[in-house]
């Protein structure tokens, strides 16, 4: 994909599902007894390998244009399937459905492509070994992935890191246990899977960062409506903040609390953003958002992201550092270790495609740090197949001094298909 230098962004849009959310929903709904709807799901990849793992356990499942009609078969209807599921690149996919597979009495074997048995799985596995199931991995620590389930018992859990997917992961196993799970987390991570659970009414009680769940509990059908995804949201509210006389406006964005840290950091810069229509649905904050250009600069002499923060920031790094090159007085990010096992290792893809854009920046084992106000030129960028990487240095393409080329730019459709598509309708 070529991208050229832009003048500014104005109009309108909707935007996919939430990705998070929607993966939730599919795994929740499978194990209601009944049939929920589902408005809004995401159509990225990711969540279809999660759409076709449920179908290869006898999940049926009719998807109409937007909308889901998913018939759960209970917690234990669920088939042996007759093959490896194959999660794709979708590490929520693998992790969340080893919850549930850890309570199945049948042994399942999870896969998935090269990026994805490269990413570590043992921050699952010990929980799950911990409260009974029977796990076999590739090289003590990664898949294909041999769950053996069934027999379970709950467990008092102290995360040693903080992890929505691990999270959910227990939560998962624990409406299988006998008795009550309890999860502490080291900081609250985002807590779709806990409001959804309550939501098909699941007996779970969150206290601070102690979460309780149930293993009696019996999950009923639903109707439920996905908001717009806040993390392919950042990429257009950055483009918007960035390029001059802008203005868009964006529908039904969610903005949980412990998913909307992009939106707060932007704030506390500087940055235009209105909150219209915002209400609560199925316990989750949604609002319009009308974003105008504006200049970005702290109130210190730098920015410094690190500690608890970058728990609920860790998907929106990439496009923060494109934001930081033009930001007066820069950023430093730190404590984000996790970006270097994602899709890519990310710190280091940010680093060197930055570097290609002739964009000073310093590395470190936990992030880096990016000088502010600097002059970006068009390069070729390789995306290391990362979705979010191609899609933060596309919007680095709209304020570059010349062409910029985004290489297997296609990996986008992950999380958010129709990306350029979207981004050329508003852009002049």
């Amino acid at each position: 994909m070529i991208i050229s230098r832009a003048k500014s962004i104005r109009g309108e849009l909707s935007l996919p599902g939430d990705k998070s959310i929607s993966h939730r929903a599919a795994l929740i709904a499978s194990l209601a007894d009944g049939r929920s709807e589902i408005e809004g799901f995401a159509s990225s990849k990711d969540c279809h390998s999660t759409l076709n793992c449920l179908r290869e356990l006898g999940v049926s499942i009719k998807e109409t244009k937007n909308k889901l009609t998913i018939n759960g078969v209970n917690k234990k209807g669920f088939s042996k399937p007759n093959k490896a599921l194959d999660a794709g690149n979708s590490g929520s996919t693998m992790r969340m459905l080893s919850g549930i597979l850890a309570g199945q009495p049948f042994t399942t074997e999870v896969t998935g492509d090269d990026s994805l048995c490269h990413r570590p799985m043992k921050r699952i596995v010990t929980p799950l070994r911990q409260m009974g199931a029977n796990i076999q991995t590739t090289n003590n620590d990664f898949a294909p992935l041999l769950i053996s389930g069934g027999n379970l018992h709950a467990i008092k859990y102290d995360m040693p890191i903080a992890s929505a997917q691990v999270k959910s992961c227990i939560l998962f196993a624990g409406l299988f246990a006998e008795g009550s799970t309890i999860i502490s987390e080291p900081t609250q991570t985002r807590n779709h899977t806990e409001l959804m659970l309550n939501e098909f009414g699941t007996n779970i009680t969150v206290k601070s960062n102690i979460i309780t769940t149930d293993g009696q509990s019996t999950l009923h059908p639903c109707s439920y409506t996905v908001p717009g995804d806040i993390s392919s949201a950042a990429f257009l509210i950055a483009a918007t903040t960035l390029l001059p006389n802008s203005e868009l406006f964006l529908h039904s964005i969610g903005i949980n609390p412990t998913r909307r840290a992009i939106i707060d950091v932007l704030l506390q810069l500087g940055a235009n953003i209105e909150f219209i229509n915002s209400h609560i649905q199925h316990g989750e904050p949604i609002s319009d958002l009308l974003i105008r250009s504006s200049e970005l600069a702290s109130n210190d002499n730098t920015c410094t992201l690190q500690g608890n923060i970058i728990a609920n920031l860790i998907d929106e790094v990439p496009i923060l550092a494109i934001l930081a090159t033009q930001t007066k007085g820069g950023l430093i990010i730190r404590d984000a270790n996790e970006l270097r096992i994602k899709e890519s290792d990310r710190i280091r893809a940010i680093v060197d495609n930055l570097r290609a854009m002739n964009v000073e920046v310093e590395e470190y084992p936990d992030g880096f740090a990016i000088n502010g106000q600097q002059k970006l030129i068009g390069a070729k960028i390789d995306s290391m197949n990362d979705h979010r990487i191609a899609m933060a240095f596309t919007i680095a393409g709209l304020i570059a001094m010349s062409e910029t080329e985004i290489i297997n730019s296609d990996c986008v459709d992950i999380s958010f298909p129709g990306f350029f598509n979207k981004l050329s309708s508003v852009t002049i």
